[in-house]
């Protein structure tokens, strides 16, 4: 009984220990200055080609021959 109350504990405390080393690792990781700007550039280009879109099909739109009746 008591080899397994000490291979329980030692199995806890072995994630224990692997929890924190991986939390500790991904806070030290430093983003780059390019990370805000990258993101911010992808939204202009994402907004830009949005209303690049929105324009061309109310274009579209507007050339449409209604059916003659």
């Amino acid at each position: 009984m008591t080899a397994v109350v000490i291979s329980l504990v030692v199995a806890v405390v072995l994630v224990v220990a692997a929890v924190v080393f991986v939390g500790w690792r991904d806070r030290n990781r430093l983003s780059s200055d390019e990370d805000p700007t990258s993101a911010r550039e992808a939204s202009t280009d994402q907004y830009r080609h949005e209303v690049e879109r929105h324009l061309t099909s109310g274009m579209a739109a507007n050339h449409h021959m209604p059916n003659s009746t």
